[in-house]
């Protein structure tokens, strides 16, 4: 005889009372062994599967990934609660505060006509809350994370500096940059010093994410995320002509690979050209 399903309403109470259960003397083995530490790992992978499925615009799976990102952050809260250090609710408490602190010029009466002077203001609202706390940063580049990817962080890193001035004139400077970056990158290939190799790729990648910071059009993230998925594109065109000629990849051939790649790059093109009315 199947068991009787229990009802809980589509919120975050229900499921933060299923995930009380589940921990719970009796509940699922699984969830009882889970740690704070243990499920942090998993954080970088719902994100990313997050951020893929925005990427390819798929609502249904944008619904599922926030769903699995949503009970990750939940269950933290219930860890915490366990431990008697914060609830759920101071939680949302705290964020719903800072919304309303940080957005004075909405709940409060201060003023800001565009995103340059909500941002100004938000700088001077923070600069508040660490004299409140005694929490006054040793450098302008406290509180970017560690845990961000290399690019974004690159980013963050610059946009901090950037707010006191250091930073280029206009983007034209920064392709000079990494054209330096490159014939330093070039000059260290050449000396066969692989250290400096190393160094030299570091800063170019730094000096294009600077870009990607300075357009403020797409992030270095996302401008790389796509690439990635264009060489994607193009190599799975590449396996699926040679799988049509009978040809094995390992026995292709550079050559013909690299031709059938160039095919795709013009199939491309050919599909993106306007259409004549």
């Amino acid at each position: 005889m199947a068991a009787t399903q229990e009802y809980y309403p589509p919120s975050a109470e229900s499921l933060l009372a299923i995930l009380e259960r589940l921990r719970a003397p009796g509940g699922c083995p699984w969830d009882r062994e889970q740690t704070r530490e243990t499920l942090s790992r998993s954080l970088a992978e719902e994100c990313a599967e997050l951020l893929d499925a925005i990427d390819r615009d798929v609502p249904a799976e944008i619904c599922e990934e926030l769903g699995d990102l949503f009970m990750n952050l939940l269950f933290q809260c219930v860890l915490a609660a366990e431990r008697g250090e914060f609830t759920y609710e101071d939680m949302v408490r705290g964020i719903i505060d800072k919304m309303i602190r940080r957005h004075a010029h909405i709940f409060g009466d201060a003023h800001a006509e565009n995103a340059a002077e909500v941002a100004a203001l938000w700088e001077k609202i923070k600069a508040g809350e660490r004299a409140e706390t005694k929490s006054v940063p040793r450098s302008i580049l406290d509180g970017v994370g560690h845990y961000l990817s290399a690019l974004n962080r690159a980013e963050k890193l610059q946009k901090k500096a950037a707010k006191v001035g250091f930073d280029w004139e206009d983007p034209g400077a920064v392709i000079d940059k990494i054209q330096e970056e490159l014939d330093e990158l070039k000059a260290a290939f050449v000396a066969g010093d692989e250290a400096h190799v190393d160094e030299e790729l570091g800063d170019l990648l730094f000096a294009a994410a600077n870009l990607a910071r300075f357009r403020k059009r797409r992030t270095s993230e996302e401008l790389l995320r796509a690439a990635n998925r264009k060489f994607e594109s193009r190599f799975r065109y590449i396996e699926s002509a040679l799988a049509a000629e009978g040809v094995p990849l390992e026995t292709a051939g550079a050559d013909r690979m690299e031709a059938l790649w160039r095919e795709a790059k013009q199939k491309e093109e050919k599909k993106h050209e306007p259409v004549e009315p």
